[in-house]
């Protein structure tokens, strides 16, 4: 436990009580010594301006509550540790979908970039030692994920246009967010449509409209969520219908062996060092494109149908340089 932690900690144990509480049960309860103790309530009284008292009899410490306010503590108290780390978070998800936020973060930057300052601790710089490799993202406007995430966080229902891939057409719906996922450099709204009566993932970058409602979101619970989205593979995904059997050479084995392509998956080497991986899916179209990218390093071995609709695709492939 941190000091900014126990200071934290020591404030709450006094603020919720009517009586003193004895010396023994603050060292057990903030896991410190004597002398950390008196330490930390010397800075909570002299430094912050606690009411602390100690009883002339017990010894125990409590909160005079004489005053006409009760005392709280004053502005931010954090770690230069945890200042960075909420930096470091926020250059994060600068990389990962620059502009996102940003009218918001900046202020906030700002202010942890002077209370590091104030510690003693250079934050400048800091972007420019994280850096995330885009690979065809698709970008997201600010003002609409500013909305997602609102109505997410408030738990607002939405009501959107949705350009669809498939059928290439709009349509306009009113759904409950859920969660928002970003895989593979795109944002995804994992969300209830109450048109279709069912959980859908709407790509961000294909919402054409968005307005915040003022009816609560449909509340769908967290395993039910994963049952859903999480069993199968890719972001096309629904309960697990399939499972995908594939071998990949010797050669590849030793990189394919240490990647995860799904939480379930299963893999084992066979005698001449290939890599068999067995992997659950719904939906074939993302995993198709995934094992073409492999070319003649993989092999489908299970099912059929998956074997043939990726012999069909090289097929076609192949026709296109011949």
């Amino acid at each position: 436990m941190s000091k900014t932690e126990r200071l934290y900690h020591l404030h709450n144990i006094l603020n919720q009580r009517r009586t003193p509480i004895s010396r023994q049960d603050l060292m057990e309860r903030l896991e410190c010594s004597q002398a950390t103790l008196y330490r930390l309530v010397g800075e909570l009284r002299d430094f912050l301006g606690a009411p602390i008292e100690q009883d002339p009899d017990t010894r125990g410490f409590y909160y005079d509550r004489s005053y006409e306010q009760p005392f709280e503590l004053p502005g931010i108290w954090i770690s230069p540790g945890e200042l960075q780390a909420l930096l470091t978070a926020r250059q994060v998800l600068a990389n990962v979908q620059p502009g996102l936020l940003e009218g918001e973060l900046e202020s906030l930057q700002g202010r942890i970039t002077s209370l590091l300052r104030s510690k003693g601790v250079e934050a400048e710089g800091g972007e420019s030692r994280i850096h995330i490799q885009h690979a065809a993202g698709r970008a997201v406007p600010a003002r609409m994920f500013q909305d997602v995430l609102g109505a997410l966080i408030r738990r607002q229902r939405l009501n959107i246009r949705y350009h669809g891939r498939r059928r290439d057409e709009e349509s306009e719906r009113v759904i409950s967010p859920q969660r928002l996922t970003q895989y593979r450099n795109s944002w995804y709204l994992d969300a209830w449509c109450h048109q279709a009566e069912g959980l859908r993932s709407f790509a961000l970058e294909r919402i054409r409209e968005q307005s915040v409602l003022e009816e609560e979101a449909k509340e769908v619970g967290g395993s039910v969520l994963s049952a859903h989205f999480d069993q199968s593979y890719g972001i096309f995904s629904g309960p697990a219908e399939h499972t995908a059997e594939l071998r990949f050479t010797p050669e590849m084995a030793r990189w394919i062996s240490e990647e995860n392509w799904h939480p379930d998956q299963q893999g084992a080497f066979e005698a001449d060092g290939s890599w068999v991986l067995k992997v659950p899916f719904s939906s074939s179209r993302e995993l198709i494109m995934d094992v073409l990218r492999y070319g003649a390093e993989v092999e489908v071995l299970a099912p059929d149908f998956l074997r043939q609709a990726v012999a069909e695709e090289a097929a076609k492939t192949s026709t296109q340089y011949t």
